[in-house]
């Protein structure tokens, strides 16, 4: 499991991510720069350091590294989540506790994504013919289970 970035990786991660492209160090000093007073052999050293984390890789381009980032700050942020989740002694209060914490929007959008996971890939190609006039309206879509499995759960709109 990742370990929490500090500060300064956060900030260089955040614009290799942000960016979506190979960056060198340079590129990432001169941004940071913006916001703060900080060397070049820093931001060196920070980018180094996440390549060795395994956060970025990195390919010489004439005198200088370009880096990529390895995954996304989505995984990243999931992977702290699940960390996090994993550890807790009680993990259903820990999710009621979270999702407590949570907006009205942040909410909606939990439910799209557990739509999303609750997806049967097999459901989604063509059934044999004759399948689907046989199960009729009355057991509906995935889309409507997972809609009536959140309505009777209490978390629905």
């Amino acid at each position: 499991m990742p370990r929490q970035l500090g500060d300064l990786e956060d900030a260089v991660m955040t614009r290799i991510w942000q960016w979506n492209r190979p960056v060198t160090v340079r590129e990432v000093l001169e941004d940071l720069q913006q916001e703060r007073s900080i060397a070049y052999t820093t931001v060196m050293t920070v980018m180094d350091n996440l390549h060795q984390k395994g956060w970025v890789r990195r390919e010489v381009e004439g005198r200088a590294y370009r880096y990529t980032a390895v995954s996304t700050r989505a995984a990243y942020s999931a992977a702290l989540m699940n960390e996090a989740w994993s550890k807790s002694d009680n993990p259903a209060a820990a999710l009621v506790a979270f999702f407590g914490m949570m907006s009205p929007e942040q909410r909606e959008e939990l439910r799209d994504a557990i739509r999303v996971v609750q997806r049967d890939p097999a459901e989604e190609t063509a059934e044999p013919e004759g399948e689907e006039s046989s199960q009729g309206a009355a057991e509906g879509s995935p889309e409507q289970d997972a809609e009536g499995a959140h309505g009777a759960d209490g978390a629905g709109r």
